[in-house]
């Protein structure tokens, strides 16, 4: 029996993306899971195109609605008795400079990436402690490791989740509970065509970055044997993820090479 067969998974984001892909492919693994995002109709579309479709359960949920959360953990309870692994994988990207982002714009990406995110693992906390083990799994970005052009409150938010996470793993330990953070680079998925514009417009553009990047199955592949084995944070990518080691050790080049790149 492989690692994910019969867990219960909650997936975050789970409409598009990465959060799709994750779908496909513990659904072939024999997993249990529950779909979540705002995107109802593509949720349900979804369940019907995966593996023993009836065992899934769809989930509607809106990270800007933290109301929401309770309720939707007593029916994954009430359904399946469990709940394995989250993957707190919903967010929202950006695609303006500072001078031009209002600050609704600021605090809307905020309380979407950050506070919904928190939110609902402090929502899922107290039935990790009472099975005795869980998995949060934290889609944060290569830009919560450092900042990049037309990313301030994207870049900001990600950050946030580091600082929080390393915390709660910590904290964790000794409840047997597991905290893996997960660090994209440029993944071949649609986050830059739902971005936001710095009035609050979706920006709406598939990104060269993104249409050139890692094709989102190798992606999802790399995740879940990172959460196999119980890693505290993995970077995927391709050669963008040198950038995080080259601050790490040689930050004056780091800043050089940086500022070269495109933006999108």
């Amino acid at each position: 029996m492989n690692y994910y067969q019969n867990k219960v998974i909650w997936i975050i984001g789970a409409s598009s993306g990465i959060g799709e892909a994750l779908c496909y492919n513990l659904s072939e693994q024999g997993a249990i899971i529950v779909l979540s995002s705002r995107n109802s109709e593509q949720l349900y579309k979804l369940k019907k195109k995966l593996e023993h479709p009836d065992k899934h359960l769809v989930l509607p949920l809106n990270l800007e609605r933290q109301d929401e959360f309770e309720p939707a953990l007593v029916q994954i309870i009430n359904t399946y008795s469990k709940l394995d692994i989250i993957f707190n994988n919903g967010g929202l990207s950006q695609r303006s400079e500072v001078s031009e982002t209002s600050l609704d714009v600021d605090r809307r990406i905020m309380e979407i990436n950050y506070f919904g995110n928190i939110a609902l693992t402090k929502t899922v906390l107290p039935q990790f402690h009472q099975q005795g083990y869980g998995q949060i799994v934290v889609t944060s970005s290569i830009a919560g490791k450092f900042g990049f052009y037309l990313r301030s409150a994207y870049s900001a938010s990600k950050h946030a989740l580091h600082g929080y996470y390393e915390s709660l793993a910590l904290e964790e330990i000794k409840n047997n509970i597991a905290i893996t953070i997960l660090c994209p680079g440029k993944i071949n998925t649609a986050i830059s065509t739902h971005a936001l514009k710095g009035n609050g417009e979706t920006h709406n553009i598939m990104d060269h970055n993104q249409e050139t990047g890692m094709p989102v199955e190798e992606c999802v592949i790399q995740i879940l044997k990172a959460v196999e084995k119980k890693k505290r944070e993995v970077l995927i990518g391709n050669q963008e993820i040198l950038a995080v080691y080259i601050k790490r050790y040689f930050p004056r080049l780091f800043w050089k090479i940086i500022q070269k790149q495109k933006a999108t």
